[in-house]
């Protein structure tokens, strides 16, 4: 488990040319925010509506976007000082923080608990949780699934070590999901409603009843103190495009699908599982989020236990 955390670490590295082109786009420039994203999400939205921009530049800023195939490697970037505001799933910032980035929880989006799954194949023997002892699982490491996955195996008794965890990024997963190399993949969407309408996957478990899927958005703590109105406008341009997009899920689904490459109704299925509203973190949101960072504790996936409140950020504190 102690090898997991080191290769968490040891990403950054990898992660090398995407920080490399963050940095040298953004060079030169005085005022500039540097915003991490991934191709599916609220940040996708906001990059192609262009209204950010316009925001920022009245107030003397620039902006810079960067895309990141997952969590992991754009918590990395912003802990290397890459980037300065990004969002991920609940899973990334434990072992970012465990780690020693520098990063600051500055807004969340409510839970989503059917936006993440563990999948079987259609006619896999597989019936329940409980047939996942002494098989092997397909899953993103350090993202949010993971966590799906340990509460999961724990809520149907049996452990983590019982199951043969197969470290993979979705494109790879969904590759060896289809050959029959794993027996099941746990994945969010849009990947996963992309693979029950390709594959005819099975749902053995999703998130309902068993974690929460929350989304959060980050800022680097140093861009945060030299600045927290901008982390502000970018929020409140957020929930405009939030706003937009609850009202009018076909739409967003026909302005999302070509870049992510997927049909519109495969995306459509993604949104409605997803939560909408961008909201300042709480209390309670910190609590379940401490769960979260405990479990990895208990389970050794991370070195040393963490405080999630050290790094969780008021608006107009």
């Amino acid at each position: 488990m102690t090898r997991l955390f080191r290769r968490w670490v040891a990403r950054a590295v990898l992660s090398i040319s995407i920080v490399a082109a963050s940095v040298g786009a953004s060079y030169g420039q005085d005022k500039v925010v540097r915003i991490g994203f991934q191709k599916y999400g609220k940040l996708v939205l906001l990059k192609s509506k262009g209204s950010l921009e316009e925001k920022l530049k009245a107030v003397g800023y620039s902006v810079v976007w960067t895309e990141f195939p997952s969590g992991p490697p754009l918590l990395e970037a912003l802990n290397v000082g890459a980037i300065d505001f990004g969002n991920t799933g609940e899973a990334p910032p434990i072992f970012a923080q465990a780690a020693g980035a520098p990063i600051q929880y500055v807004a969340y989006e409510p839970p989503a608990p059917k936006g993440e799954a563990i999948l079987v194949p259609k006619d896999s023997p597989i019936k329940s949780v409980t047939d996942l002892r002494g098989k092997k699982v397909a899953l993103n490491k350090g993202s949010n699934v993971h966590y799906l996955l340990v509460k999961a195996l724990e809520k149907a008794g049996v452990k983590y070590s019982e199951i043969e965890p197969v470290f993979l990024a979705p494109a790879d997963a969904r590759a060896a999901f289809e050959r029959g190399v794993v027996d099941a993949w746990v994945i969010w969407d849009p990947f996963q409603a992309a693979a029950e309408a390709a594959t005819g996957a099975r749902t053995v478990a999703d998130g309902t009843g068993v974690v929460a899927n929350y989304q959060f958005y980050f800022s680097s703590k140093k861009f945060l103190q030299a600045d927290p109105k901008i982390v502000e406008l970018v929020l409140a341009q957020l929930s405009e495009v939030d706003d937009w997009a609850k009202g009018d899920i076909h739409a967003v689904a026909e302005q999302l699908a070509p870049s992510i490459g997927l049909s519109v109704p495969v995306v459509e299925v993604a949104l409605k599982r997803q939560a909408y509203g961008i909201k300042p973190v709480t209390d309670s949101v910190i609590a379940d989020q401490q769960q979260v960072a405990d479990t990895f504790f208990a389970l050794g996936l991370i070195p040393k236990h963490i405080k999630i409140s050290d790094v969780a950020w008021r608006p107009g504190t």
